[in-house]
């Protein structure tokens, strides 16, 4: 962090003000984990803190420490603006453009208040008076971290602020299996397990928290969405609406789904494509050189190189054969003719 980065976060908050703390849409474990750990820290320094969350998120991440607390933007959306219009600071956390945050875009650009951007996705674009931005970084729970750690209050990172910090770590890291996996991620991996945090029981409840009907949702992509096309060393899944009904997946119900398919021998790329009321999501992850982030911007998206996020304005299949012919505009198959759908 630049010193007059840190001198100018440091004046911020040098008095008592109210916060409000905000992540990007469909917060995942790092946007809820790095917003709660910054949470835990802002009111050990005597702040006034509200948490706003632009949609709801899994409930197998609302057992951190301090999740009561958050404010879901549609289900309290007076609550939200308030927070808003009343923050004397606004922290953005975990993402690099405001439309991430949905119909609070507008809140936050009318507030009064200051706005600290904190993120490490690539390409920030230019809406926050300050930022603190890093792509080299693991995740933003790791620059939160940082952050506590440069003001000279790395005493003050408790329980509370270590569950959540790490929550954001694991996941954002893969459970320290990216190639994001730094020297410097598992010194702060340490530094957090030294508060007496246990880890067996973060990844207990992160991961191992499926109720049946989300594990027949899996088999059943498994089984019957799955497309692998070996000459692309490709897979993806593709998703129909009706699928999302007849197994009722709920907010986060197809987090990890998409690293099944990266996880097939000799794949360097899967990809998630699902159909919404309005518009066909794509989810790419990738390794081993392949960038992920390439594939998502044809689709009017981005995000890192190895793990990336798209959208589609036009049909599922029309979206899949966009796809498909775009993997042999940057390949070389070895067959004369494309894969066929299947």
């Amino acid at each position: 962090m630049k010193r007059e980065q840190l001198s100018e976060i440091s004046s911020l908050l040098e008095q008592p003000s109210r916060i409000a703390i905000t992540m990007h849409q469909k917060p995942d474990g790092d946007a809820i984990g790095s917003s709660l750990g910054l949470y835990h820290y802002l009111i050990q320094k005597g702040h006034q803190v509200k948490i706003v969350a632009p949609t709801d998120y899994p409930d197998f991440l609302k057992w951190l420490p301090g999740n009561e607390q958050v404010i879901i933007g549609p289900v309290d959306p007076d609550g939200a603006n308030w927070a808003f219009e009343g923050a004397d600071i606004i922290f953005c956390l975990d993402f690099n453009s405001l439309h991430r945050i949905n119909e609070f875009e507008k809140s936050v650009q009318d507030s009064m208040g200051q706005v600290v951007m904190i993120d490490h996705h690539l390409e920030p674009t230019d809406f926050a008076d300050l930022m603190y931005w890093d792509d080299q970084a693991s995740s933003t729970a790791e620059l939160i971290h940082r952050l506590v750690v440069a003001l000279g209050d790395k005493a003050l990172i408790n329980e509370d602020m270590a569950y959540p910090l790490y929550t954001g770590l694991m996941t954002d890291t893969g459970s320290f299996r990216f190639t994001s996996t730094t020297p410097a991620v598992h010194a702060m991996a340490g530094h957090l397990l030294e508060t007496g945090i246990n880890v067996t029981a973060i990844h207990d409840r992160i991961y191992s928290q499926f109720d049946p009907e989300r594990l027949k949702f899996f088999g059943y992509c498994l089984l019957n969405c799955l497309h692998i096309l070996p000459e692309y060393e490709t897979a993806y899944i593709k998703l129909e609406r009706q699928v999302f009904k007849d197994f009722n997946v709920k907010t986060g119900g197809t987090e990890g789904l998409v690293n099944y398919a990266l996880g097939i021998k000799g794949i360097k790329m899967g990809v998630l494509i699902s159909e919404h009321n309005d518009l066909v999501k794509l989810s790419f992850r990738s390794r081993e050189g392949v960038s992920a982030k390439d594939y998502a911007e044809h689709f009017n998206g981005g995000g890192h190189f190895y793990a990336a996020g798209g959208r589609s304005h036009t049909s599922l299949d029309n979206t899949e054969q966009e796809l498909i012919d775009l993997l042999s505009r940057n390949h070389q198959p070895s067959l004369d003719e494309k894969p066929q759908l299947t």
